[in-house]
């Protein structure tokens, strides 16, 4: 019985989270659509180039927790670390990556980078 409601559960939980696509388009795309700020365009593989070399975790959690024009979590502050997470993968492959939307293992690396920057804030 634990099983099954810890199954639904968790079904619930995914079902809740919004895709990349989903998210880029109600948050990120005010500026990366454009290139607003020196956002890096969707699509653009120059402009993305350098930050897919960076690595997902690292740009994930620059991102999350504000870099140059761009405020924390896009300007959403209820963004969830794994919505963020999909929508920079969203974006990146827009731009020519092969990245997977990220596991608990992606998700916990990139939850201590973003701590360690909150630290040092």
């Amino acid at each position: 019985m634990k099983y099954i409601l810890f199954i639904c559960l968790y079904s619930l939980s995914l079902s809740s989270i919004a895709s990349g696509e989903e998210t880029y388009k109600a948050v990120c795309s005010n500026c990366h659509a454009s290139g607003l700020n020196k956002a890096p365009v969707l699509g653009d593989k120059k402009q993305w180039g350098k930050l897919i070399k960076e690595g997902q975790a690292h740009i994930t959690s620059d991102g999350y927790h504000g870099v140059g024009a761009m405020p924390p979590k896009g300007g959403k502050s209820d963004l969830t670390v794994t919505e963020f997470a999909y929508a920079v993968v969203y974006m990146a492959n827009q731009a020519g990556a092969n990245w997977k939307e990220p596991d608990e293992a992606m998700l916990k690396d990139i939850n201590k980078r973003i701590a360690k920057k909150s630290s040092k804030s």
